[in-house]
């Protein structure tokens, strides 16, 4: 449960909507899990770990349906320390990129949390609404990556067949030692 107990109905509503709309925007590249307001429908997680429900669960459209990503909206109240320490740190610990939604006036809130908690956040998105219209801009990307996704650096094939080989160092052929006479009484 977060630690904010009770949302006003007004951002509730406004919370729920933002992550259905997202739901929308992502099905054309992930299956997008949801679990609006207090639903627990998509956990992620394993026993020994605790089981969080981030806002957005993404999974890959593949056979596997492999977890891609977790998305965590939040409205101008959810912006807090305590949110920071409940959610956004167990998320970040999860192996696939975390993405946090805030409005544009708590971007920078949301930043110094997370730095100041040490929480690796992949992207930070802000939104406002214009009417009936939620615009979203990318604010922040994480140089890190997140340790599962790390890719293997390869050198170019052409880089390994013209790059010319080392040349061997001629071996010093050493003299074996003499053994030692033994001496006579």
């Amino acid at each position: 449960m977060s630690p904010i107990l009770v949302r006003p109905v007004r951002e509730q509503l406004e919370h729920d909507r933002l992550i259905r709309l997202l739901q929308a925007k992502l099905k054309r590249k992930f299956d997008p899990g949801i679990n609006p307001g207090a639903e627990q429908n998509v956990p992620v997680g394993t026993p020994p770990a605790p089981v969080v429900f981030p806002d957005l669960v993404l999974y890959s459209t593949e056979r596997g349906r492999r977890i891609q990503g977790v998305i965590e909206v939040e409205t101008g109240e959810s912006v807090n320390h305590l949110e920071a320490l409940a959610q956004w740190t167990h998320l970040a610990k999860l192996r696939v990129p975390f993405h946090l939604y805030v409005p544009a006036a708590m971007v920078d809130v949301a930043r110094r949390l997370a730095e100041d908690n040490h929480i690796v956040v992949n992207e930070i998105w802000s939104y406002h609404a214009i009417g009936d219209q939620v615009r979203f801009t990318l604010v922040h990307r994480s140089r890190e990556l997140p340790p599962a996704r790390a890719p293997k650096a390869k050198p170019p094939a052409k880089a390994l067949k013209s790059a010319p080989k080392p040349k061997a160092k001629p071996q010093s052929k050493a003299k074996p030692r003499p053994k030692p006479k033994p001496k006579k009484k």
